[in-house]
């Protein structure tokens, strides 16, 4: 095939610019796999969870002191009753006795409600004290989740416009080279990463194998305006330089402007 090497030049254009576009791709692939966004989002639910089962928990608590309050109010009128009756001088012995016995007992029953109510006071402090810190720790996760999911949508917001911008290149590149070459370009990136690489040398930048005197000598001596492909990769091969034999005698001196 034949092909200006000037055109065959803007081939490394639309090299550089389908390896960016590959670079941005894993880029955002990388982006999706990030898990510190679901991580924080664990966290966040995780707490939250928490400070609904500690609400819950400490709501029985207030239940089940709310009932001990109520039965230590009935037992103290009980024994204000039985006081009472003791002390209108209308009550004979025996009576007085039994009203004495149930004084006892309801002082017994009032120690022990009371007792109850101590050690689950107790228990509210202690899960009140677990609630405000998984409230305070619920505000520090939230903030590390809304920096992680910011930092994602700034990283995601920059790949689709550089990917947006490196297709419009693309398009003006396609546009720019002749038909042929690039056909011959897409068949090829379409089976490697690497389309088009720069001669350097005796190397080929794609594959980086250096190549024997007796591989370059065609190569060499190939016309200026024939696209060569790589032996080892097939990718097409650009030269940057002018072959060292020097032009064909019938190179344009306008064609030797563009290439010294």
């Amino acid at each position: 095939m034949k092909a200006d090497l000037f055109d065959q030049r803007r081939l490394l254009d639309l090299q550089a610019v389908d390896t960016l576009l590959t670079q941005l791709k894993q880029r955002r692939r990388r982006l999706d796999e990030d898990t510190t966004p679901a991580d924080a989002r664990r966290r966040v639910q995780a707490l939250n969870d928490r400070a609904a089962s500690l609400t819950a928990d400490i709501a029985d608590l207030d239940r089940d002191i709310g009932r001990i309050e109520r039965e230590v109010e009935l037992v103290t009128k009980r024994a204000d009753a039985d006081r009472d009756r003791m002390a209108s001088g209308t009550a004979g012995a025996k009576e007085l006795e039994g009203l004495q016995s149930e004084l006892e007992s309801l002082a017994r029953r009032q120690r022990s409600l009371e007792d109850d109510e101590l050690e689950l006071m107790e228990r509210r402090e202690a899960l009140e004290a677990e609630l405000e810190a998984a409230r305070a720790q619920t505000i520090e996760a939230q903030h590390a989740l809304d920096e992680a999911e910011a930092a994602r949508n700034r990283a995601l917001a920059a790949i689709e416009a550089e990917t947006a911008d490196a297709e419009s290149d693309r398009i003006a590149l396609t546009i720019s080279i002749p038909d042929r070459l690039v056909e011959l370009y897409e068949r090829i990136h379409a089976r490697q990463p690497i389309a088009a690489a720069e001669l350097v040398g005796r190397r080929c930048e794609s594959c980086r194998i250096e190549k024997s005197p007796a591989d370059m000598a065609p190569l060499r001596a190939a016309a200026i305006d024939e696209v060569l492909r790589c032996e080892e990769c097939g990718c097409v091969l650009i030269r940057t330089e002018l072959p060292s034999h020097g032009p064909r005698r019938d190179t344009s001196e306008d064609e030797l402007k563009k290439y010294t």
